[in-house]
């Protein structure tokens, strides 16, 4: 349809009928002529475009498109471009246009015809179908790709699953892949992955197959069932890539969990799988066999001496030489450390008989280990020269699954520890008296190993008082509130404590709850002059930590530390009486920490620390104090005792005063301090009368 005013040319009623903008423009690029879906496309609310350029018409981001071929077009040159058109918001359009000469009669060119067409839904179609070539080519080029029929023959394969199975297409098309079956897996998975797929389910996981040459190759495959309008699967895709390299280290990773690197034998995870198979097979047969756990006397002072390399070359061959000494049917495993087990089997029907040959096996192992090792080459030829490492042996027989593997290696080392405890460089069997004792043992452990966390540790307070028996002063002493068992005697879990290491952490408890008490006696007037002695474990002391963590509870809880006193025994001292110890001491001194020795009187050399030790407060033993009135001699020692410390300027405390005879003796010797049953018993703080 022309514009108003137009003079119409013989190309405009063609225009006019097309479905598509299309407009008309003379040599300087003015509107003549635009069909209806021109106007429609590029009119301005029915203002009059006629004899406008063609510039104020278009969008300007088509008009610098338009231009140059434009040009091309009024010199007599068909030309096509695309250009992008935004008509507001999110409406991003794509048009072809085609720029063609329009000649007038006379045949020359007086101008050009613009053929605009929305193009926008083919350019999406094309991006669409150039992504998704470009997807299958990455697929193709890394995943191994096959299509089955419903019945599982194969009707196409990619390059990639020809050259993994090295099989050609024209070898598979029309076969399953049992062409492929590794016999890997049994007939059960194979069934399953059907039954899955063939109910319109996707399967995964990994299949073990063969290629032509006999060779193994691992796959992780994914099958998806095409489903057809009968609701039923007419064909699969299968979608696999290659883990033969990712499964080759898995099994280089199984073998390095399952044997040890340093000597080469199986580990604990081995060796209990084949301890069960053994409990299981001696069942079935009637016949016994024997653990035997095998620990090397003094390896850490090897190991700290000639150096961890040294120490590594010395288990090797303790392994060589346990291995030598029994059969290839039994095992030998290291289980960390300087710790071996050996499990034998088949050592007879009868338990005497039994006994007998695992007895033999530990004189001979006793005998091939006590040989002196040399660390400086890797044979050890017969000599007397070298290091000399001896075992401690326990050994335990077994039947059948009456006892657990569990409680078999509880056992054979309890028996260890006990060749240890009588001497070290023998062999014990185990016998069910040790059990009882490390039971009972191994339950306090075990439940005081959460006594910290669960909140179960109690302080108990017992006064120290002075002449006038005016309190001065408190000990705390540490309760364990056992949820069942009640409370727990001290003597009954402070020596395990001690033993198994968790007397660091109880220690450290202790010491952070006295400095909080510390800290609120400091804010009373009625306490604030009161001191406080804590006990502190030989090992607790002796850690390289333990000056710098009390240092920091004190600053934490603002408690005064010429309040606190740490109480040492004599064991805590014993044969440490060097520069570490002194060091440590005098660091404590710097914080005005004060120091007292407990149980004084009972050691070996107390006169010793006197002179060596700078000590502030002597604690006499109560069991000086429990026979003072019937045991002269006990009164002599105490008023020595009592004496000396005077001259030194130390305070004596008396311990364990339950009578008022007691304490008038000691009162009259001149011992300032007292505690004891007759001036109280420990107790909670809130039990306490303030």
């Amino acid at each position: 349809m022309p514009m108003n005013g137009t003079t119409e040319c013989r190309f405009d009623p063609i225009l006019s009928h097309l479905p598509f903008p299309a407009c008309r423009v003379d040599m300087d690029a003015r509107l003549r002529y635009g069909n209806p879906a021109f106007s429609a496309e590029f009119g301005n609310a029915g203002a009059d475009l006629l004899g406008r350029p063609l510039r104020e018409v278009v969008a300007t981001e088509i008009f610098d498109t338009l231009a140059p071929h434009l040009q091309h077009a009024l010199l007599g040159e068909s030309t096509r471009l695309q250009a992008a058109h935004h008509r507001g918001g999110f409406d991003r359009r794509r048009l072809e246009i085609s720029a063609l000469p329009c000649p007038a009669p006379s045949e020359r060119i007086d101008g050009a015809l613009l053929l605009i067409r929305d193009v926008t839904d083919d350019a999406q179609l094309a991006e669409t179908q150039k992504q998704l070539t470009d997807h299958l080519a990455a697929l193709d080029a890394h995943a191994i790709v096959a299509v089955t029929d419903a019945t599982g023959a194969i009707t196409a394969v990619n390059d990639k699953f020809c050259d993994i199975s090295q099989y050609s297409r024209e070898e598979l098309y029309g076969h399953t892949h049992r062409m492929v079956k590794s016999g890997h897996h049994t007939r059960e998975f194979y069934d399953q992955l059907w039954d899955t797929i063939s109910s319109g389910r996707v399967w995964q996981g990994e299949i073990c197959n063969r290629a032509r040459d006999g060779s193994l190759y691992w796959v992780y495959s994914t099958i998806v069932p095409f489903i057809g309008a009968d609701g039923l699967p007419f064909k699969y895709i299968s979608i696999r890539a290659d883990i033969t390299q990712l499964k080759q280290v898995e099994q280089q990773a199984q073998r390095l969990a399952l044997y040890d690197p340093l000597t080469q034998l199986p580990n604990r995870r081995l060796f209990l799988e084949r301890l069960n198979q053994a409990m299981l097979a001696s069942g079935r047969h009637g016949q016994h066999g024997a653990l035997l756990s095998i620990d090397l006397d003094e390896f850490k002072r090897i190991n700290d001496t000639h150096g961890h390399g040294q120490g590594d070359l010395l288990l090797r061959k303790a392994a060589q030489r346990l291995t030598r000494c029994v059969r290839e049917s039994d095992t030998v495993a290291r289980m960390g450390g300087d710790e071996f087990l050996i499990l034998l089997q088949d050592l007879g029907a009868e338990p005497a008989e039994a006994t007998l040959r695992a007895a033999q096996v530990g004189a001979k192992l006793k005998e091939t280990l006590n040989q002196p090792y040399r660390l400086d080459r890797a044979d050890d030829a017969t000599t007397d020269e070298g290091v000399i490492s001896t075992p401690s042996i326990g050994v335990v027989l077994f039947q059948g699954q009456a006892v657990g593997a569990g409680e078999l290696l509880q056992r054979v080392d309890i028996a260890m520890y006990r060749a240890k405890a009588n001497g070290r460089n023998q062999f014990v069997f185990f016998d069910m008296s040790q059990q009882e004792e490390a039971g009972k043992r191994y339950r306090i452990e075990t439940d005081l190993r959460g006594a910290v966390a669960q909140q179960e540790l109690r302080l108990y307070y017992q006064p120290t008082v002075d002449a006038s028996r005016r309190v001065t002063g408190m000990e705390a002493l540490v309760r364990w509130a056992h949820p069942t068992r009640g409370l727990v005697p001290p003597n009954d879990f402070i020596p395990i404590a001690e033993q198994s290491g968790l007397i660091v952490p109880i220690g450290h408890w202790v010491l952070e709850t006295a400095c909080a008490q510390l800290a609120r006696w400091r804010a009373d007037p009625h306490t604030a002059h009161w001191t406080l002695s804590v006990n502190v474990s030989a090992r607790q002391f002796h850690d390289p930590q333990f000056v710098a963590r009390t240092a920091a509870l004190l600053a934490s809880a603002g408690a005064d530390p010429t309040r606190l006193y740490i109480e040492l025994t004599e064991t805590v001292l014993l044969d440490s009486l060097d520069q570490a110890l002194q060091g440590r001491i005098r660091a404590l001194r710097a914080l005005c920490i004060k120091l007292a020795l407990d149980d004084f009187g009972t050691g070996y050399s107390p006169l010793t620390y006197l002179r060596d030790l700078p000590l502030d407060r002597l604690k006499i033993d109560r069991s000086f104090v429990h026979a003072l009135m019937d045991n002269p001699r006990n009164q002599i020692i105490t008023r020595a005792i009592t004496s000396m410390a005077g001259a030194m300027q130390l305070e004596v405390v008396a311990e364990g005063i339950e009578t008022q005879a007691q304490f008038d003796h000691l009162l009259g010797i001149g011992c300032t301090a007292f505690q004891g049953y007759l001036f109280g018993r420990p107790e909670p703080l809130d039990t306490r009368p303030h």
